[in-house]
């Protein structure tokens, strides 16, 4: 379960950056952002597949840049000049490509419902997943992107691996 920082949240509400990602929108923890950027340059390297598209630099730092239409298995579209959510993870700074950065929003934990458990999905089907979000009518997934980038590379690393687990 996604735990609030008190520190961050001092009226109780907590700020999402929301995105849309093949016709539906989400939300990740606004603190893990950097940046946002529209892509411009690219380095491009072979991936055969793989959901990472290249690599880019942002204030000096030589990043990788995660076509999340292709994560989402959406099929990757052409890189046209889109939005870049630049992320500061645990682990490192990478870029985050998505169809669109819609805001930033403000929520309360009384608008996060949790999603419901179902021990059949396992921690690695969904445990990025934070619970959906309700503001102004919308609905947003709200991802734990740290979890969700570390399951991404633990699948792009070893594509076995996972089903052995299991």
């Amino acid at each position: 379960m996604y735990t609030y920082d008190s520190s961050a949240a001092g009226s109780g509400q907590i700020e999402f950056l929301s995105f849309r990602l093949g016709g539906l929108e989400y939300g990740l923890d606004f603190r893990k952002v950097q940046e946002l950027r529209s892509l411009q340059s690219l380095e491009r390297f072979a991936s055969s597949g793989e959901i990472v598209e290249g690599v880019a630099v942002s204030r000096g730092v030589i990043m990788p840049i995660v076509d999340m239409r292709a994560a989402f298995s959406q099929g990757a579209r052409p890189l046209a000049p889109t939005d870049v959510i630049i992320l500061q993870l645990s682990s490192c700074i990478m870029g985050m490509v998505v169809d669109g950065v819609t805001d930033v929003v403000k929520l309360s934990p009384a608008q996060i419902s949790p999603l419901p458990v179902n021990s059949d999905a396992g921690e690695a089907g969904c445990g990025y997943l934070v619970g959906l979000g309700e503001v102004d009518g919308r609905r947003l997934i709200l991802v734990d992107i740290d979890k969700l980038m570390s399951i991404k590379r633990n699948a792009a690393r070893d594509p076995d691996g996972a089903q052995q687990a299991a």
